[in-house]
């Protein structure tokens, strides 16, 4: 029998995983001290890099990667105490992984079961949402269709979801239970600027511009909020010009309450 083999990934729930690419980055990241360098040396793009940076620190209550800004040719980062302790922790549970599956080849062998690899499988679900934000709910408002809900994402920023009472029951929603809010990356508008503007949209996140990717129609806007979480939005490469968005620059994510779902575990 061929020995069973497990690709093992860590994380909340369904909605974002740590697996050993993204490992293997934290760790480029710690010695090369930029995305750039550490991608290169993974053997991904930038973007890839950073898409990985981004959901490692969405994922998480603090920033597993600081970042400075600088570009896919410039800038500087770092691997937080946090990030190291994922770094650790992966690791360890890899281990132990490896240890239990030699056990379990040797029992089944015994058994005369069904090979191993028949028997271990995993469930992953897979979102075609840009952004999503781990936190914990703060409360819930009821209406007499549907209820507010408030997610607490850390460092003073809230995500408010819209969803129906039958929702809130279905999913066991209730103050301090970890959620996780998924926005698409097309609905997210940008308004530059320290202070955001006066709108119907429910939720303003403010943070920092820290990536622009120019494509032919389209651009690729990322938004660092206080605590390291990044907003990604795609607007069109004209909108990126007329708002003057550059790295670096003040910025708040608006996004309406009725665009958030929220995932549990």
């Amino acid at each position: 029998m061929t020995m069973p083999s497990a690709s093992l990934f860590l994380g909340r729930g369904t909605t974002g995983q740590v697996g050993a690419r993204r490992i293997a980055l934290l760790e480029a990241i710690a010695e090369h001290g930029s995305i750039a360098a550490a991608a290169k040396a993974v053997g991904l793009s930038y973007k890839g890099a950073w898409d990985a940076v981004q959901a490692l620190n969405n994922l998480f209550d603090r920033p597993l990667v600081i970042s400075r800004a600088g570009g896919a040719h410039g800038g500087t980062a770092s691997v937080t105490a946090d990030g190291e302790h994922v770094v650790a922790a992966f690791h360890l549970v890899e281990s132990e992984l490896s240890r239990a599956l030699s056990l379990l080849e040797a029992r089944l062998d015994a058994a005369g079961a069904a090979p191993a690899t028949s028997l271990l499988w995993s469930l992953a679900m897979r979102t075609s949402a840009r952004n999503a934000l781990g936190g914990t709910i703060e409360r819930i408002v009821d209406g007499a269709v549907n209820s507010e809900v408030i997610l607490d994402i850390g460092d003073g920023q809230k995500v408010v979801a819209i969803v129906t009472r039958d929702a809130v029951q279905s999913l066991g929603l209730a103050p301090g239970r970890r959620a996780v809010a998924l926005v698409k990356s097309s609905f997210v508008t940008l308004a530059p600027g320290p202070t955001p503007p006066r709108t119907s949209a429910r939720n303003a996140l403010t943070g920092e511009i820290t990536h622009i990717e120019e494509g032919g129609v389209n651009s690729e806007v990322g938004l660092t909020l206080a605590g390291g979480k990044i907003i990604t939005a795609i607007i069109t490469r004209e909108s990126v010009g007329s708002l003057g968005l550059a790295i670096g620059q003040p910025c708040s994510a608006l996004i309406k309450a009725s665009h958030v779902i929220l995932v549990t575990d």
